[in-house]
């Protein structure tokens, strides 16, 4: 298992385009094919992990005059 908050979500993200990728060409051995699936599966939940952080940190917004409301009810 990769070190989870050793790199970052773009670094993350761009390697598990990169899994995609050479999956979907279809032209590896069974094996590696799988190893590279697991490596995507690993991939996919530390950009959900970082994600649901990142969201954690927003959801509480401070406006001009230093009140906080509710992210989702900031848009509304």
């Amino acid at each position: 298992m990769m070190s989870e908050n050793k790199i970052s979500f773009d670094e993350a993200l761009n390697e598990l385009e990169n899994v995609v990728r050479q999956l979907e060409m279809g032209e590896l051995p069974l094996e590696q094919s799988i190893e590279l699936y697991k490596k995507g599966m690993e991939l996919s939940g530390q950009c959900h992990q970082k994600l649901q952080k990142i969201e954690a940190e927003v959801t509480v917004l401070v406006d001009a005059n230093g009140n906080t409301s509710d992210f989702e009810m900031a848009g509304k």
